[in-house]
């Protein structure tokens, strides 16, 4: 045993040690960090970033040790509380209703407390720690999600912490699938399998999804899925994986007309036809003749009133207010309809102008899309960039990497008492991730970009 240890170390003295401190690192950013600490969270976030470049530069050969690293780097959140997120308070909150029968799109967290407290434990606890803006409107998690929140608050013992232990146990199976299925789908598109790292090993893949327990990991999950059963010409049976993704987080439904030019005509049609038909299946438990109408509301808040690290959204309110003497409270409800209008054009200039006849297209077409919706976008949470990293992996572009490292630069907002973002911190996350993309754009298209040369 002991010569066995001896070699392995010898071998792997560096990598061990990254691991290390990757580990006390993560152990500092569980317990031992408030949000309002900026100094300390970007240097931890940048201690863990260097240490997982290191490992996939030294270890992208070896499957299992970056398995067993990433999964070390999981567990030690496994029994802490968020620190840079209170969402989960909702998503307990959701779950103990539809876990007691009641439809979390029908009420509001106000309207089920105005008459005193239903006997159903934790709620009370919740709703105090989801804050006022959850709180007044409906759930805008979509059905996948909610059976996520409701099998979590069953298993969780009527505990909060019970709670998160599960919710993060679901996640944790989700990304260790997206590596096994990711690096089978880089196979399958002859490219360099270890890059699924880059997803598994991710600072911002860790700290958001296992850490904050925000769910674009399991929707990845069911979206690679797809997309590799698709790869295995088995496009069929990847029509549920891909209802299931949009049941979990509606983002996917953004790529939908891009398989029309993939599949052809007649094949789209049923390829739309049987998602949308397991969307329903998904619905049905949940729906009434008010749903529609409370999940679009809420779902339209994203683009009429919240903002949070935007690109170019701030850069027109800046200039609408300071020099046409614009509203900001109206400015926004104006500009979300517009990026809604021009998403959906772009959607459909990519889907009919573009090349996507074969899956590197497609998913390149994927890429590009997002990207233009979030740089457009009033609202860009750092986990949301956790998409364009996955869809980056299968394709030659790696801005996305940069921008899941700059991407903490938001979190001077919690800093500040009243949430005040700093403007130049914004500024140069979006200069230095739009002008690397530029970059690989112009002088990189067509060539396979690395981070490290083997």
């Amino acid at each position: 045993m002991l010569p066995q240890l001896s070699r392995f170390w010898k071998l792997h003295k560096y990598p061990t040690l990254f691991v290390l401190g990757s580990i006390l690192f993560y152990i500092s950013f569980a317990y031992d960090l408030e949000r309002t600490d900026f100094i300390k969270l970007i240097m931890l976030y940048g201690g863990v970033f260097f240490f997982c470049h290191k490992l996939i530069k030294l270890e992208h050969w070896n499957f299992k040790f970056l398995l067993a690293a990433g999964i070390l780097f999981r567990l030690v959140f496994l029994l802490a509380e968020p620190n840079l997120s209170q969402d989960f308070y909702r998503f307990i909150w959701d779950g103990e209703l539809v876990k007691n029968g009641i439809n979390p799109y029908l009420h509001t967290p106000n309207d089920i407390m105005k008459d005193g407290v239903p006997s159903i434990p934790l709620l009370m606890e919740t709703y105090m720690g989801m804050g006022d803006l959850s709180a007044k409107h409906y759930s805008n998690y979509p059905p996948l999600n909610q059976v996520v929140f409701a099998i979590s608050t069953f298993l969780g013992g009527n505990t909060i912490l019970g709670s998160i232990i599960y919710m993060r146990l679901f996640i944790i199976a989700a990304d260790i699938g997206i590596l096994v299925l990711g690096r089978k789908l880089l196979q399958n598109l002859k490219m360099q399998s270890h890059m699924a790292f880059w997803y598994f090993l991710n600072p911002l893949v860790i700290i958001e999804l296992t850490g904050n327990l925000h769910f674009e990991g399991v929707m990845l999950f069911f979206f690679v899925c797809a997309l590799f059963l698709i790869s295995k010409k088995k496009w069929l049976l990847a029509t549920p994986f891909y209802a299931a993704s949009i049941m979990v987080k509606l983002v996917p439904i953004l790529f939908l007309p891009l398989f029309l030019k993939y599949f052809g005509f007649k094949k789209s049609i049923w390829f739309y036809a049987l998602i949308g038909l397991s969307c329903l299946i998904f619905l049905l438990p949940f729906y009434s003749p008010v749903f529609i109408n409370n999940y679009s509301e809420t779902v339209g808040l994203w683009f009429s009133n919240f903002e949070f690290n935007a690109g170019v959204y701030n850069i027109t309110k800046k200039i609408s207010v300071e020099y046409f003497d614009a509203k900001p409270w109206k400015l926004i409800k104006v500009y979300g309809k517009l990026v809604a209008g021009l998403v959906i054009l772009g959607a459909l200039l990519l889907t009919f102008l573009r090349k996507n006849n074969n899956l590197p297209h497609l998913i390149g077409s994927m890429l590009i899309l997002l990207t233009g919706y979030y740089f457009l976008s009033s609202t860009v949470h750092p986990w949301y960039i956790v998409f364009l990293v996955t869809l980056s992996i299968f394709t030659q572009y790696r801005f996305a990497m940069l921008w899941s490292f700059l991407v903490i630069l938001s979190y001077f907002a919690y800093s500040n008492p009243d949430f005040k973002e700093n403007l130049w911190l914004l500024a140069i996350e979006y200069f230095l991730v739009f002008g690397f993309l530029i970059y690989e754009i112009k002088y990189k298209q067509g060539k396979k970009l690395h981070f490290f040369k083997k």
